[in-house]
């Protein structure tokens, strides 16, 4: 469904939801191209000693006048039609509803939304404040948090929000729980933050994610006022088996 704020990454999925349908060629035309002109046809009666042939009257071309390719372009119209109108949210549709040509009602839609200046300097603003207030929750897995982070940055390069690969990598990293603290050390000192990107750093801490969960346990003892913290990291250290240097030492 179209978000008004987010034409952009709407724009994007539509064009690959066509791209995965037959006739995706000739859907995509007709909604950048405009919708097949069936213009007028003059049979051929007959063809003369010379061989020349001799027309009817001009007339209007309907459906059997089509060669297959025509019919192929003419059909995927409807499609596109379909598929756009099919995607807008109520109030949208009823401004644009009485459009039957699938190029019409992407220009007209485009011109409502992106054409505002207002609407994309809100969505940069309103992504601008995801990015800085992004952290990872307690109790969220590691792939979620991947998954939201990788889905904000792809919404930020939809209205070409450009950010640096250090900036990314660093917000990716700083603002996980702390159990995961002793394996983003180990990264920023192995892997670094200027030459990999945030799907590898995921795919390195994704591995640790056990241990991750014994330090959480850990952290939350050591809270507890009755709990021996020095009897705790003896207990902590046993069931771990890999220390930060033998991290470091499996990271090169």
């Amino acid at each position: 469904m179209l978000d008004r704020t987010d034409f952009a990454s709407w724009q994007q999925r539509i064009r690959l939801y066509c791209r995965g349908k037959d006739n995706r060629v000739n859907i995509l035309k007709s909604i950048d191209e405009g919708s097949y002109k069936m213009g007028t046809f003059r049979e051929t009666l007959t063809v003369s000693t010379e061989g020349t042939p001799q027309f009817g009257p001009e007339r209007p071309r309907v459906y059997s006048d089509m060669s297959t390719e025509e019919k192929d372009w003419y059909n995927a119209d409807i499609r596109a039609t379909n598929i756009l109108l099919q995607g807008f949210p109520k109030d949208i549709y009823t401004l644009i509803n009485y459009y039957t040509d699938a190029k019409d009602i992407w220009d007209n839609v485009k011109m409502l939304l992106e054409g505002s200046e207002l609407t994309k300097e809100d969505r940069e603003s309103q992504l601008y404040d995801d990015f800085k207030h992004f952290r990872q929750h307690k109790e969220e897995p590691i792939h979620d948090y991947y998954v939201s982070f990788a889905k904000l940055i792809n919404d930020m390069r939809n209205i070409k929000m450009i950010m640096s690969r250090l900036k990314l990598n660093s917000k990716f990293v700083n603002n996980m729980m702390p159990e995961w603290g002793r394996f983003v050390t180990v990264v920023k000192l192995n892997r670094g933050l200027r030459d990999s990107n945030y799907d590898q750093l995921f795919a390195y801490l994704k591995q640790h994610e056990t241990h991750a969960k014994e330090n959480k346990m850990m952290l939350e003892r050591l809270s507890q006022p009755t709990a021996d913290p020095l009897a705790l990291l003896s207990n902590v250290s046993n069931t771990q088996h890999h220390s930060p240097s033998s991290l470091a030492s499996s990271s090169t």
